[in-house]
């Protein structure tokens, strides 16, 4: 299945020039081109962005450093990254469980 580059920017709420721009500083990020170089993105395309973003808007690195930490240690950099957004998870579900005591009470 892929995604368009409007759906990718969308889950990630950012600009599309803002991916484009990543996929030529990130050579991991490498969506399919089809006719008129219009972008397919797949799922390995979308946790890598993923990746990208962590380091980048959650963490506050440089791209540059976000360069290094990749090419250092992905692993530990996709680990890190799945127990932040598990842990966002968590605290949704918090939230609503929250409102909805707020609500009883």
């Amino acid at each position: 299945m892929y995604y368009s580059i409007g759906e990718v920017a969308k889950m990630f709420d950012v600009n599309e020039s803002l991916l484009r721009y990543w996929e030529k500083e990130f050579p991991i990020i490498s969506p399919k081109k089809a006719g008129g170089n219009i972008r397919q993105y797949r799922k390995e395309d979308i946790e890598n962005i993923r990746l990208v973003y962590h380091l980048v808007k959650e963490k506050g690195m440089t791209l540059q450093g976000a360069k290094l930490r990749l090419k250092a240690n992905k692993e530990k950099t996709v680990q890190t990254a799945e127990v932040v957004d598990r842990l966002k998870q968590i605290r949704e579900e918090l939230v609503k469980l929250r409102k909805s005591l707020d609500y009883l009470t």
